[in-house]
């Protein structure tokens, strides 16, 4: 006898590649108007799904879960970040929760350096110069950024992220440190040339640029709080592709509006998609709106580690993405 496909809800909007395997597999429902979920509409596909394929944008905390269906047992994060998932509340209920790890490292480190040469050469600054139509020609002193080479790099959270970041500004002729729970293996030390920091205060204030790569966690929350964000030099730049609640953002701001820091590049917020006013009328700031991994090719490959995780885990089998820890 056929086994009865499993009911897979999908929370958001997928490729349609994607979608279309996921219906070709299992029993499955698409958010065809990719509306971001309400909390009553996440519940009530969590009372009927065997299957919950989240992404960033919903929140699953212990509340939610407690009303989960007995049926539910996989939460197929379309997505490497977790932290929107209450992970100890899932494994009470006996749920499995998988990502989809390593499929973006290398746009997400496109996109931190993306950052990080757009901060020091201002280049958001001189696109709207440019469109404002106050650009009155070439000056041997207007536009002045910073040259990287030879630049210290302080990259907080050496995972694949922070590694593939650490390659590129390498070649750029930064000089590469980094802070991290522990050491990374010193062949890959060696191979990146990269100086390790126990104390992330000391490394700090000695950097000329900080990239924060590191995961969401509860021990990263606002880890440059108020206090670390003033060890800065005056003149650095701050680069943030990890989450916004790793920074105190009301801090950050504060130092951007009165130059005690020299520029920031973020791509994620603390309240997103709410952003502070503040941020949105600075000058020293660049914006992006949370696509560090926002390639096609990126979200084809995150969509197929989803439906492997779910294909694995209805076979009976242990998936290889199953989330055991998340730490920094």
């Amino acid at each position: 006898m056929e086994r009865k496909k499993p009911l897979v809800i999908v929370t958001r909007k997928l490729p349609d590649a994607i979608e279309t395997r996921m219906m070709e597999l299992f029993n499955t429902r698409l958010n065809l108007d990719d509306h971001a979920m309400s909390r009553q509409e996440l519940v009530e596909a969590m009372q009927v799904a065997d299957v919950l394929v989240p992404t960033v944008t919903d929140i699953i905390d212990e509340a939610l879960l407690s009303q989960a269906g007995p049926q539910l047992r996989l939460i197929a994060n379309f997505g490497n970040g977790v932290d929107h998932i209450d992970l100890r509340a899932a494994k009470a209920r006996g749920i499995t929760v998988t990502n989809t790890p390593g499929v973006l490292t290398e746009d997400t480190a496109d996109m931190t350096m993306a950052l990080i040469l757009a901060t020091a050469r201002r280049l958001s600054e001189g696109e709207r110069l440019v469109r404002s139509g106050q650009w009155t020609g070439w000056a041997p002193t207007v536009m002045l950024g910073q040259r990287l080479a030879g630049k210290r790099l302080g990259i907080i959270g050496m995972g694949r992220i922070g590694q593939a970041v650490a390659r590129r500004a390498k070649a750029f002729g930064l000089s590469i440190h980094y802070h991290n729970r522990k050491p990374v293996h010193p062949q890959i030390e060696t191979e990146l040339d990269a100086a390790y920091w126990e104390s992330l205060d000391q490394m700090l204030a000695r950097m000329d640029i900080v990239a924060v790569t590191c995961p969401r966690t509860p021990a990263t929350y606002h880890l440059l709080n108020a206090r670390r964000l003033g060890l800065l030099k005056p003149t650095a730049i701050l680069v943030n592709i990890s989450r916004g609640q790793v920074v105190d953002e009301a801090t950050l701001t504060r130092m951007l509006q009165h130059k005690e820091i020299g520029a920031a590049g973020l791509d994620v917020y603390e309240n997103e998609p709410n952003i502070d006013p503040k941020l949105l009328k600075l000058e020293n700031v660049v914006l992006l709106p949370h696509m560090a991994s926002a390639t096609m090719e990126g979200r084809l490959d995150m969509g197929e580690k989803v439906i492997v995780n779910i294909k694995t885990f209805v076979d009976g089998h242990a998936p290889r993405d199953r989330v055991l820890e998340i730490m920094f």
